[in-house]
């Protein structure tokens, strides 16, 4: 049971990053605005916010204070946005439900999809260095740079290539299954934290802290996404449930089954909790994080 101290500060910084995405990402009447329409359907009113969530927190931990890490924080959500309008392609995982309401290029089109994509990716770098002058021109570039390394061919695109080749080749062994979920999943998880922990001004030290606690949550996250995929319904899910199977992809529950996984799973977390034990600051709402990943039916 989650408590009421986590879930408010978990909404205040729900509420705080759709306001800066709603902001961000405003309204148009250009001929255009069809791009911004999808790239606000895609992104605003829905999903989880971990990544921003887990940035905000690090910057209040380094800091004191969560707003000078909004701007990242809206710009991380943006590419996660993006990722998840490609993955759902005919090209990709051929998805037409998403977070329980049509994908993006059900409801658009696939060609309005891609460039809604496209657009939130490059908007994501504008967004977040339009909004760091509170941060500090070092800073902010190199929180700019994790994100751009994490959600490219070295971390997150490199993971989904890995994963479409997987499908050709399902028996994937545990040294590749395990970096394809630290870079698809994983990579743009462990930006979320070292970039909420380097705009708030946190040490080196403290900065690879968060990248380790990151390392095990990310994997958690995956894992218990691969049990869910097998064990919840497609309504509760909000997208296509035991489409891993369907399409043949190793994970973690097909090469190690249900209750093994769950236990690396905990593993995970365990490992977690350890590393962010040793942050120099208050860490209750992360160990409940944890323990919200580890528990969640969606």
């Amino acid at each position: 049971m989650l408590s009421k101290e986590f879930e408010s500060r978990w909404e205040e910084y729900r509420a705080a990053v759709e306001r800066q995405l709603d902001k961000s990402l405003s309204i148009s009447n250009e001929p255009y605005a069809v791009v911004i329409e999808a790239m606000r359907y895609s992104t605003l009113g829905a999903g989880k916010r971990l990544r921003a969530t887990l940035c905000l927190e690090f910057c209040r931990l380094s800091c004191g204070s969560f707003e000078r890490a909004l701007p990242f924080a809206a710009a991380l959500e943006m590419v996660h946005a993006y990722s998840l309008i490609h993955d759902d392609l005919p090209c990709m995982d051929d998805d037409d439900l998403r977070r329980g309401k049509p994908s993006c290029h059900i409801r658009f089109g696939e060609a309005n999809a891609l460039l809604a994509g496209d657009a939130l990716l490059t908007h994501a770098f504008a967004a977040a260095l339009e909004g760091s002058a509170g941060v500090g021109y070092e800073r902010a570039v190199q929180a700019a740079l994790k994100i751009a390394r994490c959600a490219g061919a070295d971390g997150m695109i490199g993971g989904q290539v890995m994963d479409l080749a997987a499908e050709e080749h399902p028996e994937l062994e545990d040294k590749l299954l395990h970096q394809l979920h630290q870079l698809k999943t994983g990579a743009l998880i462990r930006a979320s934290c070292e970039v909420g922990a380097l705009v708030g001004g946190a040490s080196e030290k403290d900065i690879r802290l968060s990248g380790d606690f990151a390392a095990g949550l990310g994997l958690a996250f995956q894992i218990v996404d691969d049990i869910l995929d097998v064990t919840v319904d497609e309504k509760t899910l909000g997208k296509p449930s035991g489409s891993d199977q369907a399409s043949g992809k190793t994970t973690y529950v097909t090469r190690f089954g249900i209750e093994r996984a769950r236990s690396m799973a905990q593993d995970s977390i365990r490992r977690a909790k350890a590393v962010i034990a040793q942050f120099p600051a208050d860490v209750c709402f992360l160990t409940a994080l944890c323990d919200m990943v580890l528990e969640r039916d969606h």
